[in-house]
């Protein structure tokens, strides 16, 4: 062979080398994407929609119910891949840990804008209840309790603090545990009876959005106010599954979207998964910038693959 067909031959593999791997967007080991999912309704309908783009791409992601510790304690030992749902600063404490020892890394922010925080009527707020500190005086009015959510919920701990804690004046008061189905029901029960009530809120949220309530004042440095939702990984993830971990860093959600996915779940019981699935349909153009610079799991068209999948 001539020294030019050998130089020719040399480059003729070299492309054919590079374009193989360039089929290749993830190794095969990154097929199944693990999320963990802690029970509320706007980190479902968020997942739900990851899971939507992620199978249409050629994954096969899987979602497990775990509470706040369990999700970190999972993806520290590399059991789950993802979690959608890192309510900043509020989840300070329960992350810090896994950022300190970096087997946690936060790779995105996906929600801006949102909410979080112990809310009472509107009609409570304009009888002179406004802030932390106004809720002692009244307690026998509220019965002594303050509603929350699930065990192990970052709200519930830092509600758990404020009535431990003398300054803010809630000597008496209980923390209520319950479901966000349960404390909800609570809460609209109050309100069409006119009654006093205490409760975790956040936004967004379709329901709580239709309530008539107003967020407490006084919150100082607990984790309550305004709050932004980071996606979290494992450690190593994005490096191990780059397209996935492209994807994921991609994702941005809003309040309107967010909301618009929540209200069937909340109000009929749908599916969090089917719904997004009806809403992207129905909204294709919000993956777009998802997609950027990501492919399917095979190295193929990643937007069409997926305007495929929602009947485009």
């Amino acid at each position: 062979m001539s020294m030019n067909n050998s130089v020719a031959a040399a480059l003729a593999l070299t492309t054919a080398l590079w374009s193989g791997a360039a089929l290749a967007a993830d190794p095969a080991s990154c097929a199944t994407v693990r999320f963990a999912d802690v029970g509320w309704t706007d980190i479902q309908v968020t997942t739900g929609a990851t899971q939507v783009v992620l199978e249409a791409l050629g994954y096969t992601p899987t979602v497990t119910t775990l509470s706040v510790p369990v999700t970190y304690a999972s993806l520290k030992s590399g059991d789950i891949d993802v979690f959608l749902g890192n309510w900043m600063p509020s989840m300070t404490a329960d992350i810090a840990p896994y950022t300190e020892d970096k087997s946690v890394e936060t790779i995105a922010t996906n929600l801006e804008g949102a909410g979080y925080g112990l809310v009472v009527p509107q009609y409570v707020a304009d009888a002179g209840v406004k802030t932390l500190t106004d809720l002692g005086a009244k307690k026998d009015r509220f019965g002594g309790k303050i509603y929350g959510i699930e065990s192990g919920n970052d709200g519930n701990r830092i509600i758990s603090e404020m009535i431990a804690d003398p300054a803010n004046k809630l000597d008496g008061f209980e923390l209520v545990e319950s479901s966000e189905a349960g404390m909800l029901t609570e809460a609209e029960r109050a309100i069409k009876n006119n009654d006093w009530i205490i409760f975790l809120g956040w936004t967004p949220h379709p329901i709580m959005g239709a309530m008539p309530i107003h967020y407490l004042d006084g919150m100082g440095d607990s984790g309550f106010g305004a709050a932004t939702v980071h996606t979290n990984v494992r450690a190593g993830y994005t490096t191990e599954c780059p397209n996935v971990g492209k994807l994921l860093t991609n994702l941005k959600f809003n309040l309107e979207m967010e909301g618009a996915m929540m209200e069937p779940v909340l109000t009929s019981g749908a599916d969090p998964k089917a719904t997004a699935l009806d809403w992207l349909k129905a909204h294709p153009d919000t993956v777009k910038p998802w997609l950027d610079g990501v492919t399917t799991l095979d190295g193929g068209d990643a937007a069409a693959a997926v305007s495929a999948a929602l009947g485009g």
